[in-house]
């Protein structure tokens, strides 16, 4: 083998290694963006639950009087606030998270021309 050769070789490889890092980055940003997408999700059913609460006390108000029950209502219309804080939050906090990923990836697309082909 001739060093010519061999240099070639040894470019290749490296832009080999490049390309393989920068796909495997890739494959990692996507795997967090999997799981602000299940964050998310899950900000979607806790934000879910006291709406149906309260569609459920409504539909059923005519069998009980609130001042009546106003000791369960209270705590109750508390802890839905809460759920709705805290779904409202996940949610959030995933799209901009998620919007963060995209940006790298799209980083990552215009530095490696060979990651330009298989992501839109």
């Amino acid at each position: 083998m001739t060093g010519n050769h061999g240099r070639e070789y040894g470019l290749t490889n490296d832009k080999n290694n490049i390309d393989s890092i920068a796909i495997n980055e890739v494959q990692l940003i996507l795997a967090e963006k999997r799981t602000s997408l299940a964050v998310m999700r899950t900000g979607i059913a806790v934000l879910a639950l006291p709406l149906s609460v309260i569609s459920l006390l409504i539909a059923t108000s005519k069998y009980y009087d609130v001042f009546h029950v106003l000791h369960f209502l209270i705590p109750l219309g508390v802890l839905n606030f809460c759920l709705i804080i805290l779904g409202s939050y996940l949610i959030t906090r995933s799209i901009i998270k998620m919007k963060n990923y995209d940006r790298h990836i799209h980083q990552i697309k215009r530095k490696h021309s060979v990651i330009g082909e298989f992501i839109d």
